[in-house]
C-alpha cells in the first residue's frame, strides 16, 4: 500500500470511496463525487456540500441534525430506542429499594465504557440517597458480565442485597440473572450488545444498540433525576411529578455528560444520530471537567483539556482507563474517575500509565507469537490462533492488529486449564458475533457485536472450532469484501485548501466510526523536505508542495519510506486537514493516509 510497487493506484479500484470500516451500511448515499478536477468546484462551500452527499446529507433538515444535533438532555426515550415502560419500572424498583433500605449493586464491565457506565450511575445513586455501591468484576478471576459465582459473593458480603443494576452488560447473562433470582435478589439489565432471541428473566430490561453502555447509563441517570426534581418540586412527595421520559430542566447541567462520551467514543459506537449528539456535547463536557482523576490523566498523558477530541479518547484517554482491567483491576479506573481527592487522583494516574505502558509492551509481545503462528498455519479466511502464553487481558487488541496486519476477521484466544478465552475482531461487512454464533455447539457463551466479540471455548474443542468456522465463513468472505479499501472524498489542489475550509471541516467533528474525517486525494506533489520523528523514527514529517501552496504534514507510521521521499520526488497523496498549534501559533497541517508514487 506504501510502496512503488503498488505505484499508480489511485484512483481506481484500490480507492473505492466510502467502503471502509463500519460504516458501509449507514450511509444512504454510495455514490460517490467526480474528481475535482473535472468539477467547477469554486469555493469551499462546494466542497462540504460534496462531503455532505457522501454522507447521505442532502436536505436542510439533515444538515441541521448533523452540525447541530439536539443535545442528549433533549433526546427522548424514544429517539435513543428506550421502551417508556421498562424505565418507568426500573424506577420504581429503585425507589422501592431506598424505602425498604436495601442494598442496591451496580454492576459494571472493566473496559472504558463499562467502568464510565457504572461511575455515572453509581453516583446518581448516590446522590438519590439510596444504599448504593458500584462493582466490577475482576477479569481473570471473574470473567465478563454478572455470573452465578458473583451473585453469591455479593449476597454473602451484604445480606441485605436485594437489587443488582448491570450497566454494559447483562443481556446475555441467563445464568447470573437466575442465580440472583433464586437468592431473592431482582436484576435490572441495561446494555447495548446484540441480545439472543432468548432474554435473561431479569426484572426489567433497557437496553438500545444505538448507544454505548455508558449513553444508557447517562439516560437512565437523567430519568432518576428529573423523577427526583420533579418530586421535590411537588407540593408534597405523592404530589405531581414530572413525566419520565419527557423533556425537562437539565440534568444536574449534564453530570455525567463526559463519561458518557468517553465510554461510548471508546467503544466504538458509529458516530451518528443520537450517538453523535453523545459525542459532541460530551467532548464540550470533557474540555470542561473538573473531575480531578481526569485531569490528573490530562496532565500524565500529555493533553490538555480545551481542544480533546475523539482522537485522544481513543489513543489516550482510553487505553489508560481499560489498562487496569486488562492487566489489573478496573476497580482502579473507577476510583480515578469518581474521586475528588487530588492527591489520590494524581496517584492513580501515574498507577494508570505505568500499568498502560506494560500493556502495549505485552500487546506486542503477543502479536509476535500470534504472526509466527499463522506463518504455519497460513492465512485463513478466518485467522485463529490460540496458545496458553497469550495474555488474556490484551487478546481483543492482539485480533485488532492482526486484522490490521491481514485484513481478515481475525481471533485469538488464551487457553486455560480447561476453559480458553477468545476475543474476536472483524472486517467491514462481515458479522463476527453471527459467525461465531452459527458454531454455538462448539462453545461455552459468548456476545458483541458485528465487528467485536468474546466468548469462551473448551480447549478440546478450538481446533473443531476453527475448522467449522472457517467452513461457514469462506463463503462469505468474498474477494470483494477481503479488498482492504480506504476513505477518500474527493480529488482537490492544494490551493483549494485554505483556513475557510479548515474551520467548515472542522464542524464534522466529532469524526469516528460512522463519520469518518473527510479525506481527499493530491496528485502531482512534490517533497521539498522529509524528516523521521517519534520512537524508533517511526514517523516523518513532511514539507510538501503542489504549484506555489506549500504545506507541513505528518505521517504517522511512514518511517519506513524515509529513504524514498527524497527531495523533489513527486507522489500522490491521501490526507485529512487538521489544524495544527505549536506555540500559540496555528496552522494548517496535512494528516497523510496514503502516499503512492508518481
Amino acid at each position: 500500500m506504501k510502496n512503488k510497487k503498488q505505484s499508480k493506484t489511485l484512483g481506481g479500484a484500490k480507492y473505492e470511496r466510502w467502503e471502509n470500516g463500519a460504516d458501509s451500511n449507514l450511509y444512504p448515499s454510495r455514490m460517490a463525487p467526480r474528481d475535482s478536477s473535472q468539477l467547477p468546484i469554486s469555493n469551499s462551500e462546494q466542497i462540504i456540500n460534496i462531503l455532505l452527499n457522501n454522507r447521505g446529507i442532502k436536505t436542510i433538515k439533515q444538515k441541521k441534525a448533523f452540525f447541530n444535533p439536539e443535545s442528549p438532555d433533549k433526546l427522548t426515550l424514544k429517539d435513543v430506542g428506550i421502551q417508556l415502560a421498562s424505565v418507568k419500572k426500573t424506577i420504581e424498583r429503585i425507589r422501592k429499594a431506598k424505602k425498604n433500605k436495601e442494598k442496591i449493586i451496580v454492576y459494571g464491565d472493566y473496559d472504558a465504557d463499562g467502568v464510565s457506565a457504572t461511575a455515572i450511575l453509581w453516583e446518581t445513586l448516590y446522590s438519590y440517597g439510596t444504599d448504593c455501591l458500584p462493582y466490577i468484576p475482576e477479569r481473570f478471576s471473574e470473567g465478563y458480565g454478572i455470573n452465578p459465582e458473583s451473585v453469591v459473593m455479593l449476597r454473602r458480603k451484604f445480606s441485605n442485597l436485594g437489587l443488582i443494576i448491570t450497566v454494559d452488560n447483562g443481556i446475555v447473562a441467563y445464568d447470573g440473572v437466575a442465580k440472583a433470582k433464586k437468592l431473592g435478589i431482582d436484576v435490572i439489565v441495561t446494555d447495548h450488545h446484540i441480545k439472543e432471541k432468548k432474554l435473561p428473566d431479569a426484572y426489567s430490561i433497557i437496553h438500545t444498540t444505538r448507544l454505548s453502555g455508558a449513553a444508557i447509563s447517562w439516560i437512565l441517570a437523567r430519568e432518576i433525576v428529573r423523577e427526583v426534581k420533579g418530586k421535590q418540586n411537588s407540593s408534597s412527595m405523592v404530589g405531581e411529578k414530572l413525566e419520565i421520559g419527557k423533556e425537562s430542566q437539565d440534568h444536574n447541567n449534564g453530570e455525567g455528560l463526559e463519561l458518557a462520551a468517553v465510554g461510548l467514543i471508546a467503544d466504538q459506537i458509529p458516530l451518528i444520530g443520537v450517538a453523535r449528539s453523545f459525542a459532541k456535547y460530551g467532548l464540550a463536557a470533557l474540555n470542561r471537567t473538573t473531575r480531578p482523576g481526569l485531569l490528573a490523566l490530562f496532565q500524565i498523558a500529555g493533553v490538555e483539556k480545551g481542544n480533546l477530541g475523539t482522537y485522544d479518547v481513543n489513543f489516550i484517554i482510553a487505553p489508560r482507563i481499560n489498562a487496569m482491567g486488562r492487566l489489573e483491576n478496573a476497580m482502579e479506573s473507577l476510583r480515578l474517575v469518581c474521586t475528588k481527592n487530588k492527591v489520590q487522583a494524581e496517584e492513580l494516574a501515574i498507577h494508570l500509565n505505568k500499568v498502560n505502558l506494560e500493556r502495549q509492551k505485552i500487546v506486542e509481545e503477543v502479536v509476535m507469537r500470534a504472526r509466527e503462528q499463522v506463518k504455519v498455519t497460513g492465512v485463513t479466511s478466518v485467522i485463529v490462533v490460540s496458545d496458553g502464553s497469550y495474555h488474556e487481558g490484551v487478546i481483543g487488541l492482539a485480533a485488532a492488529k492482526l486484522v490490521e496486519e491481514y485484513y481478515r476477521p481475525s481471533i485469538v484466544i488464551s487457553e486455560k486449564t480447561d476453559i480458553a478465552k477468545a476475543s474476536a475482531r472483524s472486517i467491514t461487512g462481515f458479522n463476527i458475533i453471527e459467525a461465531i454464533r452459527s458454531q454455538g455447539n462448539l462453545i461455552e457463551g459468548g456476545g458483541g457485536h458485528p465487528m467485536a466479540a468474546g466468548f469462551s471455548i473448551k480447549n478440546e474443542m478450538i481446533q473443531k472450532f476453527t475448522e467449522k468456522l472457517n467452513s461457514f465463513s469462506e463463503p462469505l468472505l468474498t474477494k470483494e469484501l477481503l479488498a482492504k479499501k480506504l476513505i477518500l472524498d474527493m480529488e482537490i489542489d492544494f490551493n483549494q485548501i485554505n483556513w475557510e475550509l479548515a474551520n467548515k471541516l472542522a464542524e464534522f467533528e466529532p469524526t469516528g466510526i460512522g463519520n469518518y474525517q473527510p479525506s481527499f486525494l493530491t496528485r502531482g506533489v512534490q517533497v521539498l523536505e522529509a524528516r523521521p520523528v517519534g520512537r524508533q523514527s517511526k514517523h516523518l514529517k513532511l514539507t510538501l508542495q503542489q504549484d506555489s501552496k506549500v504545506f507541513n504534514a505528518i505521517a504517522f507510521n511512514f518511517g519506513d519510506l524515509y529513504t524514498q521521499l527524497l527531495p523533489g520526488t513527486s507522489i500522490n497523496l491521501v490526507y485529512t486537514i487538521e489544524k495544527n498549534v505549536w506555540r500559540d501559533t496555528e496552522s494548517l497541517q496535512l494528516r497523510v493516509r496514503d502516499v503512492d508514487f508518481s
